[in-house]
C-alpha cells in the first residue's frame, strides 16, 4: 500500500467514523450514564468488529483473486464500487436525526459495555460489504502483503478508535448536539463526495 492510499484511508475512516451513527449514540450514551470507561469499553468492542470485518473482506477478496477468480472480482469490484457511490448519495441526501438509546439507571459493568460494542458492530453486516467494496481501490490485491494487512488494521484502530473515545470523552457536553445537523454540512458533503468519487475509482480500475 502506498503511503498516499494510507493516508486516504484514513482520512475517509475517520470522516465515517466522525458522522452520527447508531455506534457514536452508544459510546456516549454509556459514557455519559456510566462514565469514560465505559464509553471506552464500547468504543474498544467497536473497534474490535471492525477489525474482524476488516480482516474478512481482505482476506476473501485476497483468496479470491488468488484462486483465479478474474471474472467474479470483476463482477464484485463493479457492485462495490456501485455501492459506495449509493452510499455517497444516500449519505448526501440523509436528514434523519440520530436515536440516542436510552439511559441505564443500573450498574452497568465494562465487560457488559464491551459486548455491546462488539454486538452493535457485528449485527451491521453492511460494514463488511462495504470494506469489501473499499479494499479495491486501497490495495492491489494480486499483490497484498502481510505488511498492507497490518497497515490496514492500524489505520481502522487509530481511526475508528481515536473518533469513538473522543466522543466519549466529550459525552456530557456532545449529548445534546448528535444531530445530523449539529454536524458541519462540509463534513458530511466531502465524506459524502469521497465515498461517491472511490466507488467510480473501483469500478475504472477493473
Amino acid at each position: 500500500m502506498t503511503t498516499t492510499a494510507a493516508g486516504y484511508l484514513l482520512v475517509l475512516m475517520v470522516g465515517l467514523a466522525v458522522l452520527p451513527s447508531a455506534s457514536v449514540a452508544l459510546v456516549v450514551t454509556r459514557s455519559a450514564t456510566h462514565g469514560f470507561p465505559h464509553g471506552a469499553a464500547v468504543a474498544s468492542g467497536i473497534v474490535i468488529g471492525d477489525l474482524i470485518f476488516v480482516t474478512l473482506a481482505v482476506l476473501g477478496l485476497s483468496a479470491l483473486a488468488e484462486t483465479g477468480g478474474g471474472f467474479m472480482l470483476s463482477v464484485f469490484r463493479y457492485l462495490g464500487g456501485s455501492y459506495l457511490i449509493w452510499l455517497g448519495l444516500g449519505l448526501l441526501r440523509s436528514r434523519r436525526a440520530l436515536r440516542m438509546p436510552p439511559p441505564e439507571p443500573s450498574p452497568a459493568s465494562l465487560l457488559t459495555s464491551f459486548a455491546a460494542g462488539l454486538a452493535l458492530t457485528l449485527g451491521d453486516l453492511k460494514a463488511l460489504l462495504f470494506y469489501a467494496s473499499l479494499f479495491p481501490s486501497i490495495v492491489d490485491l494480486d499483490r497484498l502483503t502481510a505488511g498492507d494487512v497490518g497497515l490496514i488494521a492500524l489505520i481502522t484502530t487509530v481511526a475508528v478508535g481515536g473518533v469513538k473515545l473522543t466522543y466519549a470523552h466529550g459525552a456530557r457536553k456532545m449529548i445534546t448536539h448528535l444531530r445530523p445537523e449539529g454536524i458541519h454540512p462540509r463534513i458530511k458533503t466531502a465524506v459524502g463526495v469521497t465515498l461517491m468519487a472511490t466507488g467510480v475509482l473501483v469500478i475504472i480500475r477493473m
